[in-house]
C-alpha cells in the first residue's frame, strides 16, 4: 500500500519505490533505526519514480526497485539526471550480477543491493547519506573471513584457528576468532581457552552489544587475538538467526582488522546472506572422493567470485589414506583446489594438543601461506594471476 504522505508535489526526505512488501519492511526497519526520518513509500518501481520526479522536487534519498526493468542501467542514468545534485539514489533489485552492480554504480547510484535485503547494510547506507558522514564500511578496515568445511572431519576448525592466529601475529593486528558452532565447537579447545555464554547473549540481543559488553564477554587468547565461543548444554539446540548474526559481525568488523568465523557445516546452507556478504570464504575439504563431490555442490551453491566476495578452496590433508591424487580430485570436483595442505602427523597433533602446547606447525603454516598473503593484501583476490596459487604451493 502507498504511504499517504506520498502526495503530488511533496518532497519527503526519503522516497521509496519497491514492488514487494518484504523489501519495504526491511527498509522501514532500517530507517526506524535512524529515528524520525520522514519517508514515503510507493508500491511500484523505476517507471513510477521517473514519472513522479518529473513533477516534483527530488528527495534527499531515493530508494528505487529495478526488478523487471529491461534496461535498468540506462533508466537509472535517466533517473539520476532528473534528480537534484544533492539526491542520492539507492537501487535494489532481484539480480545478483557483478557486472550489473558495476554498471549501476557507474551510472551514478550510491549503492545497489540485491534481494533479499539485509537491514544492517541498508541502514548503514541510509545513515551515510542522511547524516553526510562517510559510510562506516569505508572508514573501517575490518575484513570478514568465513571458514566452512564441506563435510565434518575435514579440519576446517584447525584451518580457521591457525589462520586467525597467523593474521594476529605477523604483523601484529587485532583479530577475532568467532566459533559459530555453539554446542560442539572446538576453536576454544585448540586455543586453550574456556568458552562462555557471551556469544549466545550477543546473538539474542544484538542491540546490547557495545564496547562494555565486548570487554566483558571476549575471551583473550593473546594480546592481539580474541575469541568468542560457547559450549551450550546438550539439551539445547541453538540456531543461528541471520539478521542477528549480520548485525553482530557488522559491529565486530568495526573493532577488529579481521574476523575469522568458523561456520558449522550443518548450518552453513541456511546462512545464505551471511556467506554472500563481502569478504573471503575458505571452503575446506579433505582429499576423499566424497569431499570432491561436496566441493562441486558447494561451489555451485555459492556462485561465482565477485569484486567483493572471494571463495578459496583449501584441500586439506592431501595424501592421507583414502585420498585421490590431485588430478583425480580436480576432475571429480570440476576444478583444481586453490590451496593444498599436505597430510602430516604434526598437523593432527596441533589440533589435538592446542596452540600453547604446539605453537609451531611448519607444514600447516607453509600450506596456509597463500591464504595469509592474499588476506594481507600481498596475493591475488580474484581475476587471473600470472601463476596460480596451486602452482606456487607445489613449486
Amino acid at each position: 500500500m502507498d504511504d499517504p504522505s506520498f502526495s503530488a508535489g511533496s518532497a519527503p526526505r526519503v522516497a521509496v519505490y519497491t514492488r514487494d512488501e518484504d523489501s519495504a519492511g526491511v527498509i522501514r526497519q532500517a530507517l526506524s533505526e535512524l529515528g524520525g526520518v520522514e519517508a514515503a513509500f510507493k508500491a511500484d518501481g523505476l517507471g513510477a519514480a521517473l514519472a513522479d520526479l518529473s513533477g516534483r522536487q527530488s528527495p534527499r534519498l531515493l530508494i528505487v526497485d529495478l526488478s523487471g526493468d529491461p534496461d535498468p542501467t540506462a533508466r537509472v542514468r535517466e533517473l539520476i539526471a532528473m534528480c537534484e545534485p544533492s539526491t542520492s539514489v539507492l537501487a535494489i533489485g532481484d539480480i545478483n550480477d557483478i557486472r550489473l552492480y558495476r554498471n549501476i554504480r557507474e551510472a551514478g547510484a550510491t549503492e545497489y543491493f540485491f534481494k533479499p535485503l539485509v537491514t544492517a547494510l541498508v541502514a548503514r547506507t541510509c545513515r551515510s547519506v542522511l547524516t553526510g558522514v562517510q559510510e562506516a564500511s569505508r572508514q573501517r578496515t575490518g575484513r570478514l573471513v568465513f571458514v566452512v568445511g564441506v563435510r565434518g572431519g575435514c579440519g576446517a576448525t584447525t584451518i580457521g584457528v591457525r589462520t586467525a592466529y597467523r593474521l594476529s601475529e605477523s604483523p601484529p593486528r587485532p583479530v577475532l576468532m568467532l566459533d559459530l558452532d555453539l554446542q560442539s565447537g572446538d576453536a576454544a579447545l585448540q586455543l586453550d581457552a574456556t568458552p562462555n555464554h557471551a556469544l549466545p547473549e550477543a546473538l539474542a540481543q544484538t542491540e546490547r552489544v557495545d564496547d562494555l559488553f565486548l570487554e566483558r564477554g571476549l575471551i583473550r587468547v593473546t594480546k592481539r587475538l580474541d575469541l568468542m565461543a560457547s559450549l551450550e548444554p546438550l539439551d539445547v539446540s541453538p540456531t543461528l538467526d541471520e539478521d542477528a548474526l549480520l548485525a553482530l559481525m557488522d559491529k565486530l568488523a568495526r573493532r577488529y582488522r579481521y574476523v575469522v568465523a568458523d561456520v558449522p557445516t550443518s548450518q552453513a546452507a541456511s546462512l545464505s546472506r551471511v556467506l554472500h556478504t563481502p569478504g573471503t570464504l575458505l571452503l575446506v575439504s579433505d582429499g576423499r572422493l566424497v569431499s570432491a563431490r561436496e566441493v562441486a555442490r558447494w561451489r555451485q551453491w555459492l556462485g561465482m567470485n565477485s569484486a567483493e566476495r572471494n571463495v578459496l578452496h583449501v584441500l586439506n590433508m592431501q595424501g592421507a589414506p583414502g585420498s585421490l591424487s590431485l588430478d583425480e580430485f580436480a576432475r571429480a570436483a570440476g576444478q583444481a583446489p586453490d590451496v593444498v595442505i599436505p597430510y602430516a602427523r604434526e598437523v593432527a597433533a596441533t589440533s589435538l594438543m592446542g596452540l600453547k602446547a604446539r605453537p609451531d606447525c611448519p607444514t600447516l603454516d607453509r600450506g596456509l601461506e597463500p591464504v595469509i598473503s592474499m588476506l594481507s593484501g600481498g596475493g591475488p583476490s580474484g581475476g587471473h594471476p600470472k601463476k596460480s596459487i596451486l602452482e606456487r604451493v607445489l613449486g
